[in-house]
């Protein structure tokens, strides 16, 4: 055999692997198989194994299966960002001719996409309130196929009734999607108030290390067969490096998210009484226009939460108080 040649017949010889305490960070596009008819059942859908890098390399199923168990699901995938697991979400759930309707208080790239890309499609996309409850049926539409929830909402912090909406939704087929991302699976269980797919921005307190970016999907049994189909044709990949440091950080969740409450709740509470200070907008405070609400339904509360000032102070006041932090 000639050096040119040898060079790039590498070893091929399964390495032993260590029982180390966290998966290895395995790489690679191409699979080899054991044998011609392991490659044949591939071509069938039948071989176990992965069959490509886009087919879910260990990190990403480690993380994934963690994930499932964590939100109770009965199918969990992981996308390269939340925007792009949300934008996925989207796509395999309605067509041409479906009707989506969005709390009014989405996170702004989903409304956008849902405007700017669906809309291109011929799906129609509507704003509900951002505290819509059971009155969600003076929106809905005969040819409406998805509702998408963010409890609590992005910047003005409303809650919704999920279990009202999610009542409303189901006794007419239509699926419900719920951003989970500020409470995580800790302390909100979408699925047991009604919720279909959750959604999770990985790369926010999952992560909790602002190294990596990322999204999940999560969904009850009526739904796995769709995700997982669409998936499968779309095959929207997250690196091995990321799902490594994603598993990093999960392991920290727990005692980082109660961190994040008492710390929020102290500053809140104190930013309440503050002369600058004309609203605080946090769920867990009894202030709250919803925390009967967020009472009811969650079991603990993030480190996000929002201010208004008094009107009779101008932005440049804002301006130095943000610079100053």
């Amino acid at each position: 055999m000639r050096p040119s040649t040898r060079l790039i017949h590498t070893p091929h010889t399964p390495c032993p692997v260590a029982r180390t305490v966290n998966p290895p960070v395995q790489r690679g596009s191409t699979v080899l198989f054991d044998s011609h008819a392991d490659f044949l059942r591939a071509g069938r859908g039948e071989y176990p194994g992965i069959t490509y890098g886009t087919d879910r390399l260990p990190q990403q199923r480690a993380l994934e299966e963690a994930l499932q168990d964590l939100e109770k699901a009965a199918l969990t995938r992981v996308f390269p960002s939340g925007i792009s697991a949300i934008s996925e979400t989207l796509m395999a759930f309605v067509q041409a001719g479906d009707h989506v309707l969005v709390c009014d208080n989405a996170y702004g790239p989903t409304t956008r996409f849902c405007h700017e890309v669906l809309g291109k499609f011929g799906v129609r996309c509507d704003a509900v309130p951002p505290d819509v409850g059971a009155d969600i049926v003076r929106y809905l539409l005969p040819e409406t196929r998805l509702v998408f929830l963010e409890s609590p909402g992005s910047i003005t912090f409303e809650i919704q009734d999920i279990p009202a909406v999610t009542a409303e939704a189901r006794r007419r087929g239509i699926v419900t999607v719920l951003d989970n991302t500020w409470a995580t699976p800790l302390f909100l269980d979408p699925f047991e108030l009604g919720v279909d797919v959750i959604i999770q921005s990985v790369t926010k307190y999952i992560c909790g290390h602002s190294d990596l970016l990322m999204g999940s999907v999560s969904v009850n049994a009526d739904h796995a067969q769709t995700l997982a189909g669409f998936y499968a044709c779309r095959e929207i990949y997250a690196s091995p490096e990321d799902c490594a440091l994603a598993l990093r950080g999960l392991k920290t969740l727990d005692v980082r998210m109660r961190a994040h409450q008492a710390s929020a709740l102290s500053v809140a509470s104190g930013l309440a009484g503050h002369p600058l200070v004309d609203t605080v907008l946090h769920p867990a405070l009894p202030s709250h226009p919803q925390h009967d609400r967020w009472k009811r339904d969650f079991r603990g509360s993030s480190g996000l939460f929002a201010i208004t000032l008094k009107k009779e102070y101008p932005d440049d006041v804002l301006g130095r108080f943000l610079d100053s932090l």
